[in-house]
């Protein structure tokens, strides 16, 4: 299936919102140089529901008395332009008593994905908007369950068999256990201790794809990188199989979602972030992290899913492709540290 983000420069879904509701107050108030829009003061804000990934604004609430039109009649009025200019971005929702509800469509979702996977457009160009390039059964397994020899731990009995064929779970000579039975603090590395386990994270991410690479789920473009990339060049499938064939999101476990709901805040922060310097990015490194091991330790993507379920699999991949392209942005380009293909 192909899609197409109607607005693609923008890497940060916040900016996208942003820029829509610039483009229509400027048509729907009175003074084009108001404050709100001048000074960057629009209100706009992500819920926290990772079953949807929506954005909240009270604009019109705030603009109504000088505009001298009810909020609920402004809010209408900004939804109705937005809308027919969008292309099918969002869906809108006018909420009592002026909110307008932005809801991200999975179509839309899907471009966001695949383009942190191949990189259609430009990271970190400064925060407040940039210029960029256009552009199943059983997998939902608990912590420790069996039959599925290549994608997790199992408890403390230690890692998988697959698992162990990639470079980043042996660590060297250190056999690593399951990530929630994983003392990083025991072991001693050239990189500062706190952000150790982004980078194991990301160092398991690079691993797995490669291994996906090696044995045909995936193909990527040889040669394949032999240091960590920024974005990955992948032959096929492309685009990777984000949406099923009634157009719904295949990636539906807690787990998934909550991934996603972080690369989505993440990228937000990177591009677009509420105040300047106000990120701590050590924080939000370490959270994304864990939100992928919590992905991974409950996704499957080889064993019983890999033969039976190969689009998800995939579409698995590429959310680990984004993991990892996101995590080497906010390694390299915020913490300034070294973000390793292994370990």
């Amino acid at each position: 299936m192909h899609y197409k983000l109607q607005v693609s420069k923008y890497t940060s879904i916040k900016q996208l919102v942003y820029s829509y509701l610039i483009k229509s107050l400027s048509i729907n108030t009175y003074k084009a140089e108001n404050n709100y829009i001048k000074n960057d003061k629009i209100p706009l804000h992500k819920g926290r529901d990772n079953n949807r990934i929506l954005y909240t604004s009270n604009v019109s609430l705030g603009l109504s008395k000088s505009q001298n039109r009810k909020a609920m009649e402004l809010a209408s009025a900004i939804a109705s332009d937005i809308s027919g200019i969008c292309g099918g971005v969002f869906s809108i929702q006018i909420v009592p008593p002026g909110l307008i509800h932005f809801e991200l469509t999975n179509s839309t979702l899907a471009t966001w994905l695949q383009s942190l996977v191949v990189g259609s457009g430009e990271w970190g160009v400064g925060s407040g908007g940039h210029e960029g390039d256009e552009g199943d059964e059983g997998d939902e397994g608990d912590e420790g369950d069996e039959g599925d020899e290549g994608t997790r731990g199992q408890g403390d009995k230690g890692i998988s068999k697959a698992n162990a064929q990639c470079p980043i779970l042996r660590l060297r000579s250190v056999q690593v256990p399951n990530a929630q039975y994983f003392d990083f603090a025991q072991y001693k590395c050239p990189m500062p201790n706190s952000l150790f386990p982004v980078q194991y994270a990301h160092a398991r991410c690079c691993s797995l794809v490669l291994l996906a690479h090696r044995e045909g789920l995936i193909k990527l473009r040889e040669p394949v990188p032999n240091t960590s990339p920024a974005f990955w060049s992948v032959i096929s499938p492309n685009p990777l199989p984000w949406l099923n064939c009634d157009g719904t999101l295949r990636l539906n476990h807690p787990d998934e979602r909550c991934l996603i709901g972080e690369l989505i805040q993440v990228v937000d922060n990177i591009e677009y972030a509420d105040v300047k310097g106000s990120v701590k990015w050590e924080k939000v490194a370490l959270s994304l992290s864990q939100a992928f091991e919590k992905f991974w330790c409950n996704c499957r993507i080889w064993g019983e899913v890999k033969i039976t379920s190969p689009e998800l699999a995939q579409a698995r991949l590429g959310l680990l492709m984004a993991t990892q392209s996101v995590l080497r942005f906010v390694l390299e380009e915020n913490l300034g540290v070294f973000a390793p293909l292994e370990l």
